[in-house]
């Protein structure tokens, strides 16, 4: 729990840290517990209350990683679930590549330093989902990296299975909240995409979007 310099800005009271502090005891001690399930992890690894991590062999996490209470985790996948340096992943987030009732496995999720999965996300990583570094999830995001097939109307929707296409978010990306993002989609480097978008088209660098479908409003760069 060190590098208290970074973590609280300078109007954070002794009182309120001391109070932060043993609040997260709670979280390492948790974490102690289930490190010893993962694939790997390289540093404190913090868990909350009911986080539920399925399968956990395929959960790779390095330093300082939070996953807030109530977060499920489903780790059965090709290709891991693989998180970088600082990651957190917030209340109730759902990380789901396969049903663990049975149907396909999925591909995974690969997500970067210093970038966070927001409270109430769904990330449906059943083809591949790379989320990039310094990347912010708001609240309640939807990610799909799988369509139903339905050219067929003799059989039901469900019989006729599903297309994986791998969704990728690069570095330094704002998401803000109830932002769905669909499969096959890239969001460049340094984009914005507005509360509420619906992305069904990938994004160029730096681009600011919004809208349903999201449209381009402007560039940053």
């Amino acid at each position: 729990m060190n590098n208290t310099s970074k973590r609280f800005s300078e109007n954070w009271s002794v009182q309120n840290k001391v109070l932060t502090y043993f609040y997260l005891s709670f979280f390492f001690i948790r974490g102690l517990t289930k490190r010893l399930f993962l694939g790997a992890t390289k540093g404190k690894l913090l868990i909350g209350k009911n986080v539920a991590i399925r399968y956990p062999k395929n959960l790779f996490v390095g330093h300082d990683t939070i996953i807030e209470d109530g977060v499920e985790i489903n780790c059965l996948t090709h290709q891991g679930i693989r998180l970088g340096d600082r990651v957190s992943i917030g209340k109730y987030a759902i990380i789901r590549p396969s049903n663990i009732y049975g149907g396909p496995i999925g591909e995974g999720l690969v997500v970067g330093n210093h970038s966070n999965i927001g409270p109430y996300n769904y990330i449906g990583c059943s083809g591949k989902i790379t989320i990039g570094n310094n990347v912010m999830l708001g609240p309640r995001v939807s990610i799909y990296a799988e369509n139903h097939v339905f050219d067929n109307p003799d059989l039901t929707i469900k019989e006729q299975g599903v297309q994986k296409m791998d969704v990728v978010i690069e570095d330094d990306c704002w998401i803000a909240s109830n932002v769905v993002i669909t499969a096959g989609v890239t969001i460049g480097k340094g984009s914005v995409v507005a509360a509420g978008a619906v992305v069904t088209e990938s994004i160029p660098p730096y681009a600011v979007v919004g809208g349903v479908p999201a449209k381009l409003i402007k560039s940053r760069a």
